[in-house]
């Protein structure tokens, strides 16, 4: 049976209360839905993806990213805010230059899968 928006459903309602009492007890907080939401929010601005598919490849300056971007540096900084408060980047001073990098392997295991997925 297909409702109104195209979506299946069951042709009638019968709960299948130990499947639910077994998903209940396994889901997260809603404050931890809340910031995974949030996170991939932040996956949602192709700017940011192209920032961080840069990094995947090699750490880099602000005016590197923005040279091989085709940015200003103002943009690029912006955008690495964001990627920074959300803990996808990290960064390290060298004299005058800071070099921004992923913060972890858990950021190119992201991207990775991702463009897994979409390559099916």
């Amino acid at each position: 049976m297909t409702d109104a928006n195209g979506v299946e459903r069951c042709e009638y309602c019968h709960i299948h209360q130990e499947i639910v009492n077994k998903v209940e007890g396994t889901m997260p907080e809603d404050e931890i839905l809340y910031d995974l939401a949030e996170l991939f929010k932040i996956f949602g601005d192709s700017t940011r993806i192209k920032i961080l598919y840069v990094l995947f490849e090699s750490e880099m300056c602000v005016c590197d990213i923005a040279k091989l971007l085709g940015m200003t540096q103002s943009a690029i900084s912006h955008q690495l805010r964001s990627l920074k408060q959300s803990k996808l980047v990290k960064y390290r001073r060298e004299g005058k230059t800071v070099f921004y990098s992923l913060a972890d392997g858990h950021v190119r295991t992201i991207l990775d899968q991702g463009m897994e997925h979409i390559a099916e």
